[in-house]
């Protein structure tokens, strides 16, 4: 839970215990629980009013996909992964050049290389 352990939740309700004391606690926990039901509440309705609003070519639209962090896993580190997880085979013929070029022949002894006045 927010990655909070049990010393640091024990803390929290120590602190809270000293700031609002035993008679106003209960009425501070249940206020929280109801700005949290409520933020819950708003934020689900913002979805739904998103979903239709879109249409249905926006259909499977996850608006946690747009969270940087899954955003850079969906559309870099996936495809990455499929590429490191392909066989050699498939990898061979993805990374294929479309119309490669012969290899030239190599030189004889005392052969001249070809010259290009246009190149130099």
């Amino acid at each position: 839970m927010f990655g909070l352990g049990w010393p640091e939740i024990l803390m929290l309700v120590v602190i809270a215990l000293l700031v609002f004391g035993p008679e106003k606690l209960p009425q501070a926990a249940q206020q929280a629980a109801r700005a949290l039901r409520e933020l819950r509440r708003l934020a689900n309705n913002a979805k739904a009013d998103l979903r239709s609003n879109l249409g249905p070519e926006f259909a499977d639209f996850d608006p946690a996909d747009l969270h940087p962090r899954n955003f850079v896993r969906k559309h870099l580190l996936d495809d990455l992964e499929r590429d490191w997880n392909a066989t050699p085979a498939t990898a061979a013929t993805a990374t294929a050049v479309p119309n490669p070029q012969p290899a030239k022949p190599e030189l004889g002894v005392g052969e001249i290389p070809p010259y290009d006045p246009e190149a130099t």
